[in-house]
């Protein structure tokens, strides 16, 4: 897994933004080498972002997760 650049997390940012429909949507790059890009909205870590390069072309896979404790109930 190769690491983002500041450059690429932006643009990848306003892009989600878009595709996603909200402004509230951060990518956020770690704080420490090594560690996973996280996707947020309004601040709450939904999951991660990982690119891939692979023979020159680049790609980004997005794993969202979500506790059963934060769905409604039945």
């Amino acid at each position: 897994m190769a690491d983002m650049t500041p450059s690429e997390v932006t643009r990848l940012q306003t892009t989600l933004q878009r595709l996603l429909g909200s402004p509230k949507l951060t990518v956020n790059k770690p704080s420490r080498k090594g560690m996973s890009v996280e996707l947020a909205v309004a601040g709450e870590v939904i999951g991660t972002v990982h690119r891939d390069e692979d023979e020159g072309e680049v790609s980004y896979a997005i794993h969202i997760t979500v506790l059963e404790e934060d769905l409604p109930p039945a």
